[in-house]
Order: C-alpha cells, then structure tokens, then sequence
C-alpha cells in the first residue's frame, strides 16, 4: 500500500495516544507522507468502560468524531474486560479502530490486571480509573492517563501508556492493510 499526504487524525488530546499512533504508522511499511493531528472527539461511553463492548464502542465512536473527510480517523479507548481465573475478574486493554470513510479497522493490544483496589473503584462505578489510582495512594497526580500511565506506574516506567497503547493500533493497522490488500470484512 502506497499513500500519500496521509490525514490522521487522533480523536483525543492525549498526547500519549498522539504519540502511539504516531509511533505505530511509522513504524508499519507502506505509508508515504503523514500528518497527524489530535481531534478533541468524545467517545459517548463512560469515562471507563467496563467490558469489551463499551471499549470498542469508545473506539469507534472516537475514529468517527476524528475523521474529516479524508485520510483517517483513529481512536484509542481503554477499558476493564472480564477475564475468568484472574484475582479481580477484569483486565485492562486498549482497543484501537481506524476509520477511512468507509469502513471501521479494530485492533486491540496487551492486557493486564490492575491492583485489586483499584479495579474494585473502577468497576462499582465510584471513580474512573485515574482518579482510582490518586485515591489508592498509588500517584499524586489525578490525571496519570496523561503522563505515564498506571501501566508505567506499575512497571517502573519500564512500559509506558504510549508503549502499552502502540500494539492496539499495529493490530488496526494490520485489519486496515489486510482490507486494503483483498482481504474481506464482514
């Protein structure tokens, strides 16, 4: 696949999700020239989504908000997913859906368990997962979404969220070239 002068346009002013799909396009072969821009676009789900569901849907929602008529949409949503045989019954995992005007190319990437409290907050609805982590005494900061994320929190900066995020949107990648390439999506 070859492009040229390529819009993408991030739904969300995140500079980590920014910085991810920045990372992720350039890293994938076949893309000519980009231009990437943060699009404040609301993902119509709640501020943490709780199941697979709710998360794609955010995704989705944020690709179409982003998108301008040309190049791509892409939007970046995380989320708690239930997962059997794990102490607090949920994971973290990024989704990713880039829209080209036509069609929505989903991808998710890693997940892992958070701190039993933390997920407990999150999941009765009491605050969302930055907040979460503030109370838990686990950050001072009240927006670690923006900074390193739980993920670089958890890991001693060994992961980072933009780090943790790149793989959701190589997945979508990988749906949009294989669609671009004869694939088929049902």
């Amino acid at each position: 696949m070859s492009l040229e002068d390529v819009r993408v346009a991030v739904g969300s002013v995140n500079p980590n999700k920014l910085d991810a799909v920045k990372r992720a396009f350039k890293g994938f072969a076949g893309f000519g020239s980009l231009s990437f821009v943060s699009v404040a676009s609301p993902s119509g789900v709640s501020d943490q989504p709780v199941g697979y569901e709710e998360t794609l849907s955010g995704a989705d929602n944020r690709a179409l908000g982003a998108y301008g008529g040309n190049g791509y949409g892409v939007g970046l949503e995380s989320g708690l997913v239930p997962v059997a045989g794990t102490d607090t019954g949920f994971m973290n995992l990024t989704a990713c859906v880039i829209y080209d005007g036509k069609r929505f190319h989903r991808g998710v990437g890693p997940a892992f368990e958070l701190p039993g409290e933390v997920c407990r907050m999150v999941v009765d609805g009491s605050c969302e997962l930055d907040e979460a982590v503030h109370r838990a005494g686990l950050s001072e900061s009240r927006r670690i979404g923006y900074a390193e994320g739980i993920i670089g929190l958890l890991s001693g900066g060994a992961v980072t969220r933009a780090d943790y995020m790149v793989p959701a949107v190589t997945m979508a990648l990988v749906a949009l070239t294989a669609y671009g390439k004869g694939g088929s999506h049902a």
